[in-house]
C-alpha cells in the first residue's frame, strides 16, 4: 500500500484538505513570492520547525523569484520568536525588587537611550517592552541588536517583515495575541491591507494539514512492518 492508495480511501477528506491549503494561493491579495515567504516563516518558526514545509517553501520562494538574502532575512525575522519568553515573563516580575543599580540616574539614562535606539532601528515602541527594559537592560540591548539586523539591511519591505511577524505570532503553535496586535498595527502603518493580512492568517491556519504529512507516512511504514513480520491488522489480511 503506497501513500496515494491510503489517501484514496477517503478522497472527500483529502480533497477538502487540498482546497483549504490552496485558497490563499489561488484567491489571495498577496503576490506568490510573499505568500511563499510567509508560509516559510510559519514552518521555520521555532514553535513548529516542520522540515518538509521548510524545504517546500524555500523551493517555492526561489521559484517565485525570492533571493537567497530574502529567504535568509525571513529566517532572521522568524528567529526573534524566542523573545516572547521574556516579553511574557518579565511583566510577572514587576512586583519583585529590582536588581541593585537599576534605579539611579545613570541607569535611567541608559534605559532612555536604549528605548530611543529601539524606536530608531525598529520604527515603533510598545509598552510591552517596558518591563524587560527596566529589569534587564543589557539583555534588552542584546535583543535590540539581534532583532534590528534584518531591519537595518532592508532586503524585504517593512510591510513584508510585519506580515511575517503576524504569521508566526498567529500560528496555532504560538498564538501570541499581544504580539499579533502590535504587528497588525505596524503592518497597516506600512501599507498592508486587511485582505493581505487575511491572506497571512489563512496561510498560517493551514498547518493543521501537516499532521497528515507527518502521520500518514508513519502509518504506512508501520503497516508495512507488520505485514513483513506476518502480524498485519486483521482488516489488512486477505
Amino acid at each position: 500500500m503506497d501513500l496515494q492508495a491510503l489517501l484514496d480511501t477517503d478522497p472527500e477528506f483529502f480533497a477538502a484538505c487540498a482546497e483549504l491549503a490552496d485558497v490563499p494561493w489561488r484567491h489571495g491579495a498577496l503576490d506568490a513570492r510573499t505568500r511563499a515567504l510567509v508560509a516559510l516563516a510559519v514552518d521555520a518558526a521555532v514553535t513548529h520547525l516542520h522540515e518538509p514545509g521548510i524545504r517546500r517553501n524555500v523551493r517555492r520562494a526561489l521559484e517565485h523569484g525570492a533571493t537567497r538574502e530574502e529567504i535568509m532575512e525571513t529566517f532572521q525575522l522568524a528567529a526573534t520568536l524566542g523573545i516572547h519568553a521574556a516579553s511574557t515573563g518579565f511583566p510577572l516580575l514587576r512586583d519583585l525588587p529590582a536588581p541593585s543599580g537599576q534605579d539611579g540616574p545613570a541607569a535611567a539614562r541608559r534605559r532612555e537611550d536604549l528605548k530611543d535606539e529601539f524606536v530608531r532601528r525598529r520604527g515603533y515602541w510598545d509598552a510591552g517592552w517596558d518591563d524587560m527594559l527596566h529589569r534587564a537592560p543589557e539583555f534588552f540591548a542584546a535583543y535590540l541588536r539581534f532583532s534590528a539586523i534584518p531591519w537595518s539591511r532592508g532586503v524585504l519591505a517593512p510591510k513584508v517583515k510585519e506580515l511575517i511577524y503576524i504569521a508566526i505570532d498567529a500560528s496555532a503553535t504560538h498564538m501570541f495575541t499581544a504580539g499579533l496586535k502590535v504587528h497588525i498595527a505596524n503592518a497597516v502603518r506600512h501599507g498592508a491591507t486587511a485582505d493581505e493580512i487575511a491572506d497571512v492568517l489563512e496561510i498560517a491556519s493551514a498547518i493543521g494539514i501537516q499532521t497528515l504529512e507527518v502521520g500518514v507516512p508513519i502509518l504506512l511504514s508501520e503497516l508495512d512492518r507488520m505485514k513483513a513480520e506476518g502480524d498485519a491488522p486483521q482488516h489488512e489480511r486477505p
